[in-house]
């Protein structure tokens, strides 16, 4: 065991909800120049600002619209995370959430919701990319939530060093062996683990409920709040993308199948 260092460490909130960042002191890099890049990024993929580049993506008429490196590489991980879930990860559920009242970012309330199952198309039906352009099919729309947050935090850890931890909003990239050679210890699934060079993520459905049985998890296959049985999953896996996209897709198959995808797809895992 290494002798324990002290930490760096800046907190913020941004992407509605807590971020932060931990650094070994003799790293020199100053995490709150970090700070910038997540609030820009994260007003850009966004779909609360109808000003974002992911609103005009969702508002346009159907032609292949122009788009930036980075939501060129998010659709691209969005259409992979699709795949493997077998359908279960789908970004283009915006319409059912938009339905159940989840129209602005929940500090404000939710709004009035459909008494009906919107249907969730197939992501490959109706997003298409190629090289910095998009196609959206006319009457859909995205929601990037937790990929969007994900990816990022694989990539700023990628950004800021060989030994730092990145939070954002409980998606986590662990990068080196942390302060005491023994990984970085974070909460999930109440108990602390130690990570090193692995991601982690926690789905639930227990926080950002409204009206009785109302929540922001889509299943797509009834276009409604998902009722697997599960209420929160948490995995760790090789990046924090990877546990996000296990840890829902177990989440809304439910606990029957959970233990299984978690198996094949993660190193631990916590099914409540």
């Amino acid at each position: 065991m290494l002798p324990e260092r002290r930490i760096a460490a800046h907190h913020f909130e941004a992407l509605g909800t807590s971020c932060s960042l931990f650094a070994v002191d003799e790293s020199g890099i100053d995490l709150r120049q970090s700070e910038p890049w997540v609030r820009a990024l994260g007003a850009r993929l966004t779909r609360f600002d109808d000003s974002s580049e992911l609103s005009r993506l969702n508002t346009g008429p159907g032609r292949w619209t122009s788009i930036s490196p980075e939501l060129e590489d998010v659709l691209r991980t969005s259409l992979r995370a699709f795949e493997l879930s077998a359908g279960l990860v789908n970004i283009a559920v915006l319409p059912a959430m938009l339905a159940i009242g989840y129209t602005r970012p929940l500090v404000h309330g939710p709004t009035a919701s459909a008494p009906v199952a919107i249907d969730v198309p197939d992501l490959p039906d109706v997003l298409e990319v190629r090289y910095r352009e998009a196609r959206l099919r006319p009457g859909c729309a995205l929601d990037l939530g937790g990929i969007a947050k994900g990816w990022m935090a694989d990539r700023l850890s990628e950004s800021l060093g060989e030994n730092v931890l990145v939070n954002l909003g409980g998606d986590l990239r662990a990068r080196g062996v942390g302060p005491a050679g023994q990984g970085w210890p974070v909460g999930l699934g109440g108990t602390t683990v130690l990570l090193g060079d692995h991601g982690a993520a926690t789905s639930s459905v227990r926080r950002r409920r409204w009206a009785g049985d109302m929540h922001h998890v889509i299943d797509p296959r009834t276009g409604r709040p998902s009722e697997s049985g599960l209420v929160e999953v948490s995995v760790v896996a090789a990046t924090a993308l990877d546990a996000e996209v296990v840890a829902k897709t177990a989440l809304i198959a439910g606990p029957e199948l959970a233990p299984f995808l978690c198996a094949a797809h993660a190193e631990a895992w916590w099914l409540l």
